[in-house]
């Protein structure tokens, strides 16, 4: 009987391990240069995508937003009433890294753009992607692409 308790110990322990590794408020990336998980907040609705991450005066290193979109498309954003400088990972169905802007300047107006069949979109703070050595062909790794093929599997 004390097995089958240690057993069943194990398996739940097991799955809440499982269930970490991929979650709604973490991001997993990965390449050639490693891995590296930020914390985030979700943005799946038109108006917490318009607001985004504006009027913050800082934000931890290890976070970030995600927007999501219903469908992949053409996106674009801007730094309007945004205070800190920002790397942008634009990323397709299945969790790939399509584009990464550097550096993104706080209120700037210019449209950037993240190319076509973009269906999420990370910010992190300025220069993380580039000292990790996040680019396209990252794989990128939350449940938002579970139905899409994705590229890293939750």
């Amino acid at each position: 009987m004390r097995w089958i308790s240690v057993f069943l110990f194990l398996l739940v322990c097991g799955r809440s391990a499982f269930a970490a590794d991929c979650a709604p408020e973490v991001v997993d990336l990965k390449g050639d240069w490693g891995s590296v998980r930020f914390s985030v907040e979700i943005a799946d609705t038109v108006e917490e995508r318009a607001l985004g991450l504006m009027h913050r005066q800082q934000m931890e290193r290890q976070s970030g937003m995600l927007f999501v979109y219903d469908a992949p498309q053409r996106v674009a954003f801007w730094m309007k009433n945004t205070l800190i400088p920002l790397d942008m990972i634009f990323m397709d169905a299945s969790g790939r890294v399509m584009r990464v802007h550097h550096n993104a300047i706080p209120h700037d107006l210019t449209a950037i753009d993240g190319g076509d069949n973009i269906l999420a979109v990370l910010e992190i703070n300025g220069g993380l992607a580039r000292n990790y050595g996040i680019s396209a062909g990252t794989v990128v790794r939350h449940p938002v692409f579970s139905d899409q093929s994705p590229a890293w599997p939750c």
